[in-house]
């Protein structure tokens, strides 16, 4: 129990310290002031967070707005603000119609107004306009999520069939200027893939999302194969992004307490890609070769794992990791491995993560689970609720990528 209790300090007050509140805040110092008037736009899974500490800033200012967010992340209303919660990670019908909204209030601005535009991840689902059937939309969406596509190369098909995305929503609001301020779940922050980087301009190219397409089959019509040829905005002139959070600060917060809690903190990584089975493969691995220290370690690891669908089960990128891990640690005492995402959210599940530790292989093998059918299932949900590994926080108001700790006490 006392390594169950440690993961669950640190996770607690790790995301406690990495929530958008202060971030904004301070980024909101720097607002210009404007004649006109002033127009919220917040989307993103940490948009309700982000709304309501700039409504606390500047809610006087403000002439209107919505906030869009995901499913069940709403926690309540926020001045006169427009809340709205959508679909993700596949956009629904009320991703489309609060996308509307928030384009007819920011439709028609002029040279004095100023849209203050809140982002943060999720938002490739959460804000959208689609340029091909909504239908297809969702089946590319979907495509792209099962096939084990990185976010960078979801975003640069996502952009592309969008009128909301790669910096077509500046376009949209022009000739008002847009401020924005983005909470990165990105590694390496890059402002115009951060929820398909809506007021931000494109690096990527069509040849960059012609290969992608290429490289994943993806079921493309003739009208979406179009898009992909059509070259998105390069510039803009009527912007101002400020960029504050991100996985690093997770990790460092993470890191932080760990120390407090007694263990000798090791910060692997916070640049993460790989497959999630084998992230949970290589925190295993490392258990193994620092059982004999004598000393508490802990071991991080910050960023976005990918999952390969080869299976019909339930679970998320964090929870495969976790079970992943559970075959190399099986047997050692005093070892636990957990993940999580940072929004509360692994996958469709009501799961931030999972945690396993050297009894779990043989708890589930009592009951007739093997870990290796599970995996080729994708259903580490299933199993990590049969012995007690799932990790459940709720909608947390953050959102910056996830962690991976393994602990060694000693």
């Amino acid at each position: 129990m006392k390594l169950r209790n440690d993961c669950e300090q640190i996770i607690s007050r790790a995301i406690t310290a990495v929530q958008p509140d202060a971030a904004v805040r301070r980024a909101l110092k720097e607002l210009p002031q404007v004649q006109g008037r002033v127009v919220l736009v917040a989307a993103g899974k940490a948009a309700w967070s982000m709304a309501r500490a700039a409504w606390d800033c500047v809610g006087e200012r403000l002439s209107g707005g919505i906030v869009i967010t995901k499913h069940g992340h709403a926690q309540g209303p926020i001045g006169s603000l427009l809340i709205r919660e959508a679909g993700h990670p596949v956009p629904d019908d009320d991703t489309f119609s609060a996308t509307e909204e928030a384009l007819a209030l920011t439709q028609d601005l002029g040279e004095e107004d100023l849209v203050l535009f809140l982002l943060s991840g999720g938002g490739s689902a959460l804000f959208e306009a689609p340029l091909v059937p909504r239908e297809e939309l969702q089946k590319v969406t979907q495509s792209l999520l099962a096939c084990g596509a990185d976010i960078v190369e979801m975003n640069t098909i996502r952009k592309r069939l969008s009128a909301v995305k790669g910096g077509r929503f500046a376009q949209h609001c022009a000739p008002a200027r847009v401020f924005s301020v983005v909470l990165s779940d990105i590694i390496g922050d890059p402002l115009d893939m951060i929820a398909s980087g809506p007021a931000y301009p494109d690096s990527s190219t069509c040849a960059d999302a012609a290969a992608i397409a290429a490289k994943y089959a993806l079921p493309l019509s003739a009208e979406a194969a179009a898009c992909l040829e059509r070259e998105t905005p390069k510039e803009l002139n009527n912007v101002r992004t400020v960029i504050t959070g991100s996985v690093r600060e997770l990790c460092s917060a993470a890191a932080g307490v760990c120390r407090e809690l007694g263990y000798e903190p090791v910060v692997l990584t916070d640049c993460l890609t790989c497959e999630a089975r084998e992230a949970g493969d290589f925190l295993a691995a490392i258990a193994r070769s620092h059982q004999d220290t004598g000393r508490s370690l802990a071991f991080l690891a910050g960023g976005e794992t990918v999952v390969h669908l080869t299976g019909k089960g339930k679970g998320g990128r964090n929870q495969e990791l976790a079970l992943a891990a559970a075959e190399g640690i099986a047997g050692l005492d005093g070892t636990a491995v957990f993940s999580v995402g940072s929004d509360g959210t692994d996958g469709p599940t009501d799961a931030a993560g999972g945690y396993v530790d050297g009894r779990t292989r043989d708890a589930l093998a009592e009951q007739g689970i093997r870990i290796f059918d599970v995996l080729r299932q994708n259903d580490a949900y299933t199993a990590l609720g049969a012995c007690g590994g799932l990790i459940v926080t709720g909608a947390t108001g953050t959102n910056v990528n996830d962690v991976a700790v393994l602990l060694i006490r000693r």
